[in-house]
């Protein structure tokens, strides 16, 4: 039975190793045709396929809905001029407020509409009815929001096969940008929770957003414009570019897919390329939140540091959904490589948070897309780590080198994790990654296997096996990425 199994073992990393690389040689053939080098960016550095870093901005990182839809709100009300607002899905009957009178999106852009220019610009939808969202509702969406005031909506149908469009943005008075990943929509799981995560009826959720002010809101802008004209055939007047604001370097990093947009017809990549400039520049940890880790690119980068790590003390800490909605055994299948890869050096780690009311448990759902190396590299968007969001996909993400915010943005994410307070979780990340999360994360795993209730809500991600489907994600890649 050992020698059987040790053969599987073998079989299977072979047929990974195979399929992996095959996609990585079909991505690099696909953007050495448009002149990318996205893929061999060195370490460090800022993207250079990517609008340019912008100095004098104010960054704030909200995390979850319950923090980030009251400035929304307040923002959209306090609208001058416009607010121009793109996303995956829109649900127009959404509460971003509770209370006497809710908050509901319908009716808070309506209002918005009657003083000022309102344009939504929302992904047309699947083609094919059995994925979510299908072309009907998304237009069942449309019609609902022209119906409510004088917004002007449209869909962008301008996808890649089995593809889609996935950011997250608003765009306020050219003064105020949101850019993350938080949906204004109730699909597949309610935004609107809180740091506190209580237990509801709801499947909880994670997620994270960011706040800008200054010159930087000027690129999030042209890019709504670019895919604006796309789709439309109009072009945004322009609108005086914002002061600063703030005293953090910023950067907008996107995925625009070749030949999509006219206005952008060798795509952009920068994402990709930020992301792994900054996993080759690492040194003392890494940290990501994503809903998906399944990129063979960014999977390679990951097992080098662990087969090799840059310092004695190096980590990486990743937090998951405990059950994404699919790519399940894509993510856990990449989690076995990089396990494999540590070879028992305790330098990795996968973690999901679960709610708890008594003896009853439920998960949260960690749709966050943040990176973080070294305290002193920080991205927040809507990409994942998975081909979709990293080639196929429209994405914006949010690039600081500020080590203040990310510093500042690994304390709060992780005393909210921790159920502490930043003060508690502060200290070398090593530390606090071996003293804290790994106990609380190995013992809330075996009471779980035990059946004895949960007391706490941080947990170790579960059947992370190095045979679990590692080659299904790559294979997938390798199908619909043409």
């Amino acid at each position: 039975m050992a020698r059987m199994d040790a053969l599987l073992l073998r079989l299977d990393r072979s047929a990974g190793d195979a399929i992996a690389s095959t996609v990585c040689s079909h991505h690099a053939k696909r953007l050495a045709r448009i002149g990318s080098k996205a893929l061999d960016a060195p370490p460090g550095g800022w993207a250079a396929d990517a609008p340019p870093p912008r100095a004098g901005n104010a960054v704030e990182v909200l995390v979850d809905g319950e923090t980030a839809f009251p400035r929304i709100v307040a923002d959209i009300r306090a609208a001058r001029s416009f607010v121009h607002l793109t996303g995956w899905f829109l649900s127009p009957d959404f509460v971003l407020e509770a209370g006497e009178t809710p908050v509901v999106v319908r009716d808070l852009l309506a209002a918005a509409a009657t003083r000022v220019d309102v344009r939504v610009l929302l992904w047309a939808g699947a083609p094919i009815p059995v994925f979510t969202p299908a072309r009907r509702r998304a237009r069942a969406v449309r019609d609902e929001l022209r119906r409510a005031g004088p917004i002007h909506c449209a869909l962008d149908a301008h996808e890649r096969p089995l593809h889609c469009h996935h950011e997250k943005s608003i765009v306020i008075d050219g003064e105020i940008a949101y850019v993350g990943g938080i949906d204004l929509t109730s699909l597949a799981g309610d935004r609107r929770d809180s740091r506190r995560h209580p237990a509801r009826a709801a499947l909880g959720w994670h997620d994270v957003t960011t706040r800008i002010r200054g010159p930087l809101v000027a690129d999030v802008e042209a890019h709504f414009d670019l895919r604006w004209h796309a789709v439309t055939g109009e072009r945004l007047p322009d609108a005086p570019p914002p002061a600063p604001a703030g005293d953090v370097t910023a950067q907008l990093t996107r995925t625009v897919p070749e030949r999509i947009y006219a206005g952008a017809s060798n795509g952009s990549f920068g994402i990709l390329e930020s992301y792994l400039r900054a996993l080759r520049s690492a040194e003392r940890y890494i940290y990501l939140e994503t809903q998906y880790l399944w990129s063979p690119e960014i999977v390679a980068v990951l097992a080098d540091k662990l087969r090799h790590p840059p310092h004695g003390r190096f980590r990486l800490l990743v937090l998951l959904p405990a059950r994404p909605k699919g790519g399940a055994d894509d993510t856990r299948g990449a989690l076995g490589e990089l396990i494999e890869a540590d070879g028992g050096g305790g330098r990795v780690l996968a973690c999901c948070l679960f709610t708890r009311a008594g003896s009853a448990s439920d998960a949260i759902y960690v749709h966050a897309k943040v990176g973080l190396v070294d305290d002193r590299w920080l991205t927040v968007g809507s990409a994942n780590l998975n081909d979709h969001s990293l080639f196929n996909d429209t994405e914006l993400n949010v690039v600081t080198h500020d080590a203040a915010l990310a510093r500042a943005t690994r304390l709060e994410l992780w005393a909210e994790h921790l159920e502490s307070t930043p003060a508690q979780v502060d200290g070398d990340p090593a530390d606090v990654i071996d003293g804290r999360w790994r106990p609380i994360a190995e013992e809330q795993l075996d009471r779980r296997r035990n059946g004895l209730p949960l007391t706490h809500r941080l947990m170790r991600l579960d059947h992370v096996s190095r045979r679990s489907a590692r080659l299904l994600g790559p294979l997938q890649g390798l199908v619909v990425d043409g």
